[in-house]
């Protein structure tokens, strides 16, 4: 069912949610005024759900412990620690193999179990799916299809309990998000033109990457 309210909170100048309720006045557009009822039971299922509550705290005492202090990768093996995984997964894309190694060098030297497992798993044909050939990457050869689904579900078969993404490409991160048995945190979200550092875009939104505000003209690659 369609909800009759949009989300438009980055155009909130009053940000009152960050403040104790009913302490500032809330923009016209906000949800949680006309969406009491529904933040409510939200709220109860913290309440009620101890694995919940249990990942929403330990959520907060890693943000608190290391905010402006921790690196990223330094804060999920404390949100490891905090909800006992001892065993993490990595699902890599085959292009960041050095990261991924060097991530998992980090982890063990930290104390847990490692399962690491490339995109590439399975080595499917991308035609086998439906691509055409000039469709690929490098037309006229051979190309395997990312396989999130794969990494996935090996991972759940090795036990990991906290998986880590390093880098895999959109798309294939959300299937593996929808397919992944373990909770998943992103240690790299890839960005090929900006070195894996896609905020960089936004950052630059006024200038060099102004088009990206502007529709491209169709049929023609923005």
């Amino acid at each position: 069912m369609k909800a009759n309210f949009e989300l438009s909170c980055p155009l909130c100048g009053v940000q009152a949610c960050k403040y104790e309720p009913n302490t500032k006045k809330t923009p016209l557009f906000c949800p949680m005024p006309t969406e009491n009822e529904q933040l409510a039971a939200i709220e109860r299922e913290y309440l009620q759900d101890d694995e919940l509550r249990k990942w929403a705290c330990e959520s907060a005492r890693t943000e608190s412990a290391g905010y402006c202090r921790r690196t990223r990768i330094e804060e999920i093996m404390d949100f490891a620690r905090r909800i006992g995984a001892t065993k993490l997964g990595i699902a890599h894309c085959v292009g960041l193999i050095g990261e991924a190694k060097v991530a998992r060098e980090i982890f063990l030297g930290n104390g847990f179990e490692v399962e690491a497992i490339c995109c590439k798993v399975g080595s499917i044909d991308k035609e086998k799916i439906g691509l055409n050939d000039e469709e690929k990457v490098q037309p006229g050869q051979f190309e395997a299809l990312c396989n999130p689904v794969a990494q996935a579900e090996l991972l759940a078969r090795a036990g990991t309990q906290l998986n880590v993404v390093i880098g895999l490409c959109v798309g294939h991160d959300s299937l593996f998000f929808k397919h992944s048995q373990a909770p998943v945190t992103v240690l790299v979200a890839k960005d090929r033109v900006l070195g894996h550092n896609p905020v960089a875009a936004l950052y630059t939104s006024h200038s060099y990457y102004q088009r990206l505000k502007k529709q491209p003209t169709k049929g023609v690659d923005a």
